[in-house]
């Protein structure tokens, strides 16, 4: 059972203005890879599994816009972080 949500939004700074949607695809590629559940929404990206998945995931993210050739990374997240387990599912099925 999964211990924790963990909402990302990913502000990278590009090099000369550029669009950052390129460097988000990248950053949802590399949740994606890790096999965590994940979905992703207009402003933010929700991630399922356990605080000690996902903190790593969220440094490693922050490396990859980096390597990608962002400046400087401001990741905004949200944590939820519930013992007796915590799903996507459970906090939203009423409303679908």
């Amino acid at each position: 059972m999964t211990n924790s949500l963990v909402s990302i939004q990913i502000l990278p700074k590009t090099k000369e203005g550029e669009d950052v949607i390129p460097y988000v695809d990248h950053a949802i590629s590399v949740i994606d890879a890790s096999g965590l559940k994940y979905e992703v929404h207009p402003l933010e990206t929700t991630i399922e599994g356990n605080l000690s998945e996902i903190l790593p995931l969220i440094e490693k993210v922050n490396e990859a816009m980096v390597e990608k050739g962002s400046t400087n990374v401001i990741s905004q997240i949200k944590v939820l972080y519930q013992p007796i387990g915590a799903s996507m599912d459970s906090l939203t099925e009423k409303y679908r």
